[in-house]
């Protein structure tokens, strides 16, 4: 597949890749099919890089009975493309507002009794029930009630119930360590998120799904499943326990490549890029890539990352501009005009957002979120056709 032919740099996400990711997933977290785990597709930070509205849209069509994002404004995008289903949020300010959310039936999330109290002074005023979600720290210590303030969180939450105000539809927390699996961390939530269990089934309340797993803990650790797992990156075909996850089929859906805008040689003791950090060593070509940290590439690729060109991979050299790069051609024949994959599927050798974190010392979470700015954006889907780009 050439890139388009109005894209110097473009993002290429298969949709078809999602739909089969999150079959994937569902069938190897309820591999009976009894339809006792229930599967959530986290769609937030624009899919992880991949497109809100399509990713959802993919994941819908293949069974995620939830969608999962961080803001307000993200779910209520996803009601303004027409999604009807269940979706639930989880990061909210004060004073932020919940009469929209609670107006579509999005599922909001509540960790303390002020933001509590703010979505039942919403469902008030539209006279309407909020759906809630409660959230307990069982030790990530990020968002969460705390054990000392869930007694009372769950205690209100359930006079709210008796009130009409709220539903509780759920009640969650977040691993911390789940991509190690023997961390120690993990047994110690899944206890303290038990517990919580108990203290919420002790005040009255009885929610739809109970929910700890994200990705690498509905893969690696079943007894954490409980109703419920939330699938983000593993759902857009990466890895999110590298070194631990069995080879389930999962296929990365995002292609980011580009067109060489230029082909030159060089001479031995020639500098490359600011501040000369490769000088090369003997006769070379190089190619020069037109994208940079501007549009997301890793400044941090600098002299480790690759690329792949000609059937082969061509090392980034000298530092990430904001707008371009260079790659090493290695005296091969390449002309300007010709593709450039930054990462891809790996299939046939080309680097992947895998090797592209570990190039960079970071996470592949960042690598495709992170990625955008200038990039045309395209969906395709082999059955159907492609969409229009972004």
């Amino acid at each position: 597949m050439s890139p388009s032919p109005v894209a110097r740099a473009e993002i290429v996400v298969d949709l078809a890749v999602i739909r089969h990711n999150v079959a994937t997933l569902r069938r190897a977290v309820d591999p009976e099919g009894a339809g006792t785990v229930r599967m959530m597709t986290v769609v937030k930070a624009d899919g992880y890089g991949h497109g809100m509205v399509e990713s959802a849209a993919a994941a819908r069509e293949a069974g995620a009975e939830w969608l999962g994002v961080a803001t307000v404004d993200e779910a209520m995008a996803l009601r303004a493309a027409g999604d009807t289903g269940r979706v639930l949020c989880w990061l909210a300010v004060p004073g932020e507002g919940y009469a929209d959310p609670v107006a579509a039936d999005v599922d909001v999330t509540a960790a303390t009794l002020p933001v509590l109290g703010e979505i039942a002074e919403a469902a008030h005023h539209l006279q309407r029930t909020a759906r809630v979600q409660l959230k307990i720290d069982t030790g990530l210590s990020r968002g969460g009630a705390t054990a000392a303030d869930w007694p009372d969180l769950v205690a209100e939450a359930a006079r709210l119930e008796e009130r009409g105000l709220v539903r509780v539809t759920g009640i969650w927390s977040h691993f911390a360590c789940s991509d190690e699996p023997d961390h120690p961390a993990n047994d110690a939530q899944e206890e303290a998120f038990r517990h919580a269990l108990d203290v919420a089934a002790a005040a009255g309340l009885r929610p739809e799904v109970r929910h700890l797993a994200n990705s690498a803990g509905a893969l690696l650790r079943p007894s954490s499943r409980f109703d419920l797992v939330r699938c983000g990156l593993a759902s857009y075909g990466l890895d999110p326990a590298p070194g631990h996850t069995a080879d389930l089929g999962l296929v990365p859906a995002m292609t980011v490549r580009a067109t060489l805008a230029l082909v030159k040689p060089i001479a031995a003791g020639a500098g490359v890029s600011y501040g000369h950090t490769w000088i090369a060593p003997q006769p070379t070509t190089v190619g020069l890539v037109p994208a940079g940290y501007g549009d997301g590439v890793p400044r941090h690729a600098s002299n480790t990352a690759e690329t792949w060109v000609g059937g082969k991979r061509r090392p980034v050299r000298g530092r990430i501009c904001m707008d371009q790069f260079v790659v090493d051609l290695e005296g091969d024949q390449a002309e300007a005009g010709d593709e450039v994959v930054l990462f891809g599927i790996g299939r046939d050798g080309e680097p992947t957002a895998q090797d592209w974190a570990e190039a960079c010392g970071t996470i592949s979470y960042e690598i495709v979120t992170r990625i955008g700015g200038r990039f045309v954006r395209r969906h395709v889907q082999p059955d159907r056709g492609a969409e229009d780009p972004e």
